[in-house]
C-alpha cells in the first residue's frame, strides 16, 4: 500500500514535470520573442513549477519510510514541510509577479508606451491554459486518492499556473486587439493574478505551519474521537484527549477511566480495542497512546 502510493505520487509528479519543462521553454521564448511581460512572468511562474515537482518527488518517498531509532513517529512530517516550502515558492512567484507588473504600469504612467506583444504570446498562454488545467485535475484526483497532502497541493500550484494563464491571455488580447492606450492591461494582468498566487499560497501554507506546531485536530474530529472511545462499554469516562497531525495520519492521546477492580489484563484489553476502533475509523497508521486509570467514586 505504502509502495503504491509513492509510486503513484511519484508518477504524477514527474508527467507534471515533463509538461512543465515543455511549457516553461514556451513561455519565455514567446515570452521575450512575443514581446509580453505578462507572458515572461507567466514562464517564471512556470519554472517555478520545476521547484515543487522536485520538492514533491523528493519528499514524498521519505514521508511514507517507516519509523525508525531517530523517528518514533515515522515521517510524516516530511510532507508537510514540502507543502510548507510549496507555498513559500509560490509567495515568491506571486512577488515577482506582481512586481514585474507594477514596473510596467508605472512606466506607462511615467509616459513611456509599452510593446504591443505578438499572437505568439497569446497563443502560448492558451496552450499553457488547457495543458495546466489539464493537470490540475489528474494530479488532484491523484492527490486525493492517496491522501497527499503535498501532491495536492502541487495540483494547486499548476491550477495557479493556469489561472495565471488566463489572466495573461486577456491582458495580451486586450494589449494587442483594443489599440496602443490599452497595452496597459499585459502588466495588470499580471499583477491581478499575483494576487490570487499569494492567496492560494497562504491556503497552502497556514494548515501546514498549523501542523508543525502541532495544532489540535479540527473538534468535529476530536467529537468523533471521543463518541468512539466513550462508546466502548467498559470506559466510564474519557479526559485529557491530545490530537494533532503527522503529515497524512493523526496522534492521539488520551486518558480513559475504568472501574477500579478491572484487572490489569482486562484493562490492556480495552486499550488495544479502543485502538483496533480508532484505526479503523482514522486508517490503520494512527498513532494512539491510551492511559488507563482507575475510576474511584468520591
Amino acid at each position: 500500500m505504502i509502495m503504491n502510493r509513492v509510486k503513484e505520487a511519484r508518477k504524477v509528479t514527474w508527467i507534471g514535470f515533463a509538461v512543465n519543462m515543455v511549457l516553461t521553454i514556451l513561455k519565455i521564448i514567446a515570452g521575450f520573442v512575443g514581446k509580453s511581460t505578462a507572458m515572461i512572468a507567466d514562464g517564471i511562474h512556470s519554472l517555478s513549477d520545476f521547484v515543487t515537482d522536485v520538492l514533491v518527488i523528493l519528499f514524498i518517498g521519505i514521508s511514507d519510510k517507516d519509523k525508525d531509532d531517530d523517528h518514533r513517529y515515522g515521517h510524516g512530517k516530511f510532507e508537510t514541510f514540502a507543502t510548507l516550502l510549496i507555498s513559500l515558492a509560490l509567495i515568491l512567484v506571486g512577488i515577482g509577479i506582481f512586481w514585474s507588473g507594477l514596473s510596467k504600469i508605472i512606466q506607462v504612467f511615467e509616459g513611456n508606451i509599452l510593446e504591443k506583444p505578438t499572437y505568439l504570446a497569446l497563443v502560448a498562454a492558451l496552450v499553457s491554459i488547457v495543458s495546466k488545467e489539464a493537470l490540475f485535475w489528474y494530479t488532484k484526483i491523484v492527490g486525493d486518492k492517496i491522501n497527499s497532502n503535498a501532491v495536492i497541493a502541487n495540483a494547486w500550484h499548476h491550477r495557479s499556473d493556469a489561472f495565471s494563464s488566463i489572466g495573461t491571455a486577456l491582458g495580451i488580447s486586450g494589449a494587442i486587439f483594443l489599440g496602443e492606450s490599452w497595452r496597459i492591461l499585459d502588466p495588470i494582468a499580471g499583477v491581478i493574478v499575483s494576487v490570487f498566487i499569494l492567496k492560494v499560497a497562504f491556503e497552502l501554507g497556514m494548515p501546514s505551519v498549523h501542523e508543525l506546531l502541532e495544532r489540535s485536530l479540527p473538534k468535529e474530529t476530536e467529537k468523533s474521537i471521543i463518541e468512539i472511545i466513550e462508546a466502548h462499554p467498559d470506559v466510564i469516562f474519557q479526559h485529557n484527549l491530545k490530537t494533532r497531525k503527522i503529515g497524512n495520519i493523526f496522534a492521539i492521546d488520551v486518558h480513559i477511566k475504568l472501574d477500579k477492580d478491572i484487572s490489569f489484563v482486562k484493562s490492556h484489553d480495552v486499550a488495544t480495542e479502543i485502538e483496533v476502533s480508532l484505526r479503523e475509523k482514522f486508517g490503520s497508521k494512527t498513532v494512539t497512546n491510551i492511559h488507563t486509570e482507575p475510576y474511584v467514586k468520591k
